[in-house]
């Protein structure tokens, strides 16, 4: 196989009991205030760059920012996607013990990256509880019906409008409207989606008094744009952490809940690998999602340590291995036997 520190599929796997047991416990704690910490600080460096911007705005000429805008762009799309990670913590009860607390402070942050949170709370954790399962899973599985995957997306999945595209009608062909609180998948929950949709409505009211203060261009500039960014990290990230070469796709008949984990991948993010909040350590977060973010790196270490074998990573440059696997995906998945799939040219 292409994925560092393995070279072929596994024939037999430990039980999730096994490989808990090689992660001391201490990692699978909650520390509410470490996690206020890291909102306050995270929000904090949003509104640091944002005045830094109009600082720069009001003293330098107009040939300068055309120039800074970019770099500005890039930073705070990056934060917007560290807030997200926060709010995804809130998702899986990693954030605190207390569900409550989770579910506020999750809306909060979701609707700050227009993430209706409580409706995409219940499709991303049906997303964890059928990882790498070719038939239930939630987004960038093979489609069975079709070889040609690339038809259901622009290219680099609409440089992060894809993100909103999955919010309204979900991934082919397994639909859902995260802003339709009355779906089958919600039903359940219908309360807690409709609050989370009216917190996201109130969000865009706060945009729109923004907008009538800074003017169109100024919420494009200021906002959008970042948020376009922030979409575009998510997409990336979401996309290369269950897809590469060789790596299994399983039909639910041979599928398991560890062998869907481990099919996911580790990837370094570099610079704002730390930013966004370890969240590149993918194998070990699907396995346990209720280890904090802060935690993910250690208990990465003790895994790949005792199940070397079954780790999965890569430390290639990030937007090259977008375009080479973007490739790959958008032409043809091919089925190599019955029951697992694989990504081939």
């Amino acid at each position: 196989m292409t994925t560092n520190g393995r070279t072929q599929e596994p024939t037999s796997f430990p039980t999730l009991i096994q490989i808990k047991a090689v992660i001391p416990t201490y990692l699978f704690e909650t520390n509410l205030a470490l996690s206020l910490y890291y909102v306050i600080k995270d929000i904090l460096l949003m509104f640091v760059l944002y005045a830094a911007l109009l600082i720069l705005e009001s003293m330098l000429p107009a040939s300068f920012m055309c120039v800074i805008f970019p770099v500005y762009w890039y930073l705070q799309g990056t934060m917007l996607m560290a807030v997200f990670v926060l709010g995804h913590d809130c998702c899986h009860g990693s954030f605190s013990k207390y569900e409550t607390i989770n579910d506020v402070f999750g809306t909060i942050l979701h609707s700050m990256v227009l993430t209706p949170y409580y409706p995409w709370k219940i499709s991303h954790r049906n997303h964890h509880k059928n990882t790498g399962n070719i038939d239930k899973d939630e987004v960038f599985y093979p489609v069975r019906e079709r070889n040609d995957n690339g038809n259901n997306f622009a290219f680099l999945f609409g440089l992060g409008i894809g993100w909103f595209v999955y919010l309204w009608r979900g991934y082919h062909p397994r639909n859902v409207c995260h802003l339709n609180p009355l779906e089958s998948m919600f039903c359940n929950h219908v309360t807690g989606c409709t609050l989370s949709i009216a917190s996201l409505i109130g969000w865009v009211g706060c945009l729109y008094y923004y907008a009538c203060s800074v003017g169109l261009w100024g919420l494009l500039k200021y906002y959008v744009i970042p948020e376009l960014v922030f979409a575009s990290w998510l997409l990336t990230v979401t996309f290369l952490h269950h897809i590469e070469e060789e790596t299994p796709w399983y039909s639910d008949d041979n599928w398991n809940y560890v062998k869907g984990a481990l099919s996911s991948v580790d990837r370094d993010y570099g610079w704002a690998h730390d930013v966004i909040h370890n969240i590149g350590t993918h194998q070990i977060h699907h396995l346990f999602s209720r280890i904090p973010h802060y935690n993910l790196e250690d208990a990465t270490r003790h895994f790949r340590k005792n199940f070397p074998e079954l780790s999965r990573y890569r430390n290639d440059k990030i937007f090259p291995t977008l375009l080479r696997l973007y490739k790959k995906f958008s032409s043809q998945f091919r089925i190599r036997n019955e029951t697992s799939f694989h990504v081939y040219t």
